[in-house]
Parts: C-alpha cells; sequence; structure tokens
C-alpha cells in the first residue's frame, strides 16, 4: 500500500469517527449543541380570597339546634322564636355566641363578649359595648345568640349598630331586637337571669378588644 493510500484511508477514519461523536440537531433545540427547549411553565392559580366570596348561610335547622344547646332551651322554643326571625330576614350568613352584662338607671351600658362563626371562615373572637339612654331601671346577665344578616366577611361586623325602633320582643321566654348599619341587620337573642323594666334606645359597638368605655 503506497503513502497515497495511507493517507485517504486515515482521512476516512477520522471522518467517520467525528459523525459519531456530533450531536444531531433536535427540532425542538434552539440550535446545534443546545439543549432542549423546556416548555413555559403555567401559571399557578390563585387560591380564591375567601373575602371576596359571597358568605354561605345557614339553615333553619341548623340554627335551632345552636340555638337550643347555646341558650338550654327546647328545639321547640327555639324554634318559634327562629321561625319569626327567618320569616322576617331569611337565612342568616353568620351567627354570634356569647354572654353580656347590663345594667341601667336611666343611663345604662352593656358590655358582651362572643365568638363569631361564618362557614368556610375562621371562627373569631369578639367584644361589644354600648350605652343608652330611656325609661329604663334595673340589671341582668344574659346569654346571646346573634343572627347576623347580609354579613358577607367577618372584619364587617367591627362597627356601630343602633337598634332599630320598635324592634324588641318576647316569645317564649327569649327576648329578641334587631339592629342595623348600613346593609347589615344583627338579631341578638337573648335568655338570662335579673330584673329589668322599662325601654330604652342606643347602640352596640363590636371591637376586638375590650374597651371599658361603653361609647
Amino acid at each position: 500500500m503506497d503513502r497515497r493510500k495511507l493517507i485517504i484511508s486515515g482521512i476516512a477514519v477520522l471522518g467517520s469517527a467525528g459523525c459519531a461523536t456530533a450531536r444531531p440537531r433536535d427540532p425542538y433545540n434552539q440550535g446545534p449543541g443546545l439543549g432542549p427547549v423546556s416548555s413555559p411553565t403555567p401559571p399557578r392559580s390563585q387560591p380564591a380570597d375567601p373575602n371576596t366570596q359571597v358568605a354561605e348561610t345557614y339553615s333553619r335547622e341548623e340554627i335551632v339546634t345552636n340555638v337550643s344547646d347555646f341558650l338550654g332551651v327546647t328545639a321547640e322554643t327555639a324554634g318559634g322564636v327562629i321561625e319569626r326571625v327567618f320569616g322576617e330576614y331569611g337565612r342568616p350568613t353568620a351567627y354570634i355566641a356569647g354572654e353580656e352584662a347590663s345594667g341601667a338607671i336611666t343611663v345604662g351600658a352593656r358590655y358582651g363578649r362572643g365568638l363569631l362563626y361564618m362557614k368556610n371562615r375562621p371562627t373569631q373572637e369578639l367584644f361589644w359595648q354600648g350605652p343608652s339612654i330611656g325609661w329604663d331601671i334595673g340589671g341582668n346577665a344574659s346569654r346571646v345568640f346573634t343572627l347576623c344578616y347580609n354579613l358577607q366577611f367577618p372584619d364587617a361586623i367591627f362597627q356601630r349598630f343602633p337598634g332599630v325602633e320598635g324592634s324588641a320582643y318576647l316569645l317564649g321566654g327569649m327576648g329578641v331586637n334587631y339592629q342595623r348599619a348600613d346593609e347589615i341587620t344583627l338579631a341578638p337573642i337573648r335568655a338570662g337571669v335579673g330584673l329589668r323594666l322599662g325601654a330604652n334606645i342606643g347602640y352596640l359597638a363590636y371591637s376586638r378588644q375590650r374597651n371599658i368605655l361603653p361609647f
């Protein structure tokens, strides 16, 4: 084999080795020698803000059971009160279960503490206090179960709620009256001990912390 054949054979061998090690072009590559193009990561869906969702409501049966258990009355007694409130306002979006004390000699004050319950929302502690004035004398301590209407998120409760004139009534040994601010209506149902006679006007202010002054 002469020198020319040796040179040609060597070139052929080198060419075959280069083809074997060369990286083929992938149709998904950006160019020769580059890795595959990664597909864009789809954006993660953000969880819905509960404060922007319409609040779920409680059925009559749920409220009757809770009122009966919390206030210590029979289901029949609780049902009579709830029937009237539901007849006027329908299904509530929240309720407050708590205790309060009040007293008055013409000018009075009321203080309370409880828990706010809403479906699919965290339970929240709150306080309330408020002044009153009128032909009113005596004092009482009571458990209070407050139905909340059109309360769409918990923070909306923290404001003043004046009493609705002429809304108080007694049914089944429990007192019920209405309070309203903006589009929110509260219906406190009270059952307790004490002696208090008369009529008054005033408001309740709901807050995150206990306040000494009722104003």
